[in-house]
């Protein structure tokens, strides 16, 4: 009886998060003079993958998803948003997030090296394109490529014969 029961919590709760956070006033009188200063704390803990905010620090402290796994060893493509900035060891020039025409998380994040600028391409918190200066575009691996399209102008559609 107690399996079914864990089982149907445990169903229920997957993809919960929880968020906490508070404030407090503190007010101090000397002279006559009172001031009060506000001070401010939050908290997070989330069954989902931490992603990256728009200011480039990592959405949550703490992740409880079941997929956490050990920090890659390098910069690749498949690795998350807050894997790259641990990797990188320090916060990105920039971060861009949107959401695609089907719906999907996308972030560009900006990195300036004093090499040239990096940008690292994520859809759905996976990286799945580095663009560096003078270098190819690393893509992500996956199913097979579509074919490219050649440059230039397109070929001419042949024109019915019409009857005379």
């Amino acid at each position: 009886m107690r399996l079914p029961v864990m089982l149907a919590c445990t169903v229920a709760l997957c993809g919960c998060s929880v968020d906490m956070g508070g404030f407090a006033f503190q007010s101090e009188t000397k002279g006559g003079v009172t001031t009060t200063k506000t001070a401010s704390v939050s908290a997070g803990i989330s069954t989902r993958e931490p992603v990256l905010t728009p200011e480039g620090d990592c959405s949550v402290g703490a992740s409880l998803d079941p997929s956490t796994r050990p920090l890659p060893r390098e910069v690749a493509p498949g690795i998350t948003e807050c894997e790259l900035v641990k990797l990188k060891g320090k916060a990105p020039t920039d971060v861009l997030i949107g959401e695609s025409g089907k719906g999907q998380r996308e972030v560009q994040v900006l990195y300036s090296e004093p090499g040239g600028r990096e940008l690292y391409l994520f859809t759905d918190n996976r990286l799945g394109r580095i663009v560096r200066p003078g270098a190819a575009e690393a893509p992500a691996p996956g199913p097979a490529a579509l074919p490219q399209v050649p440059a230039g102008p397109m070929p001419a559609a042949p024109t019915p014969a019409t009857p005379s």
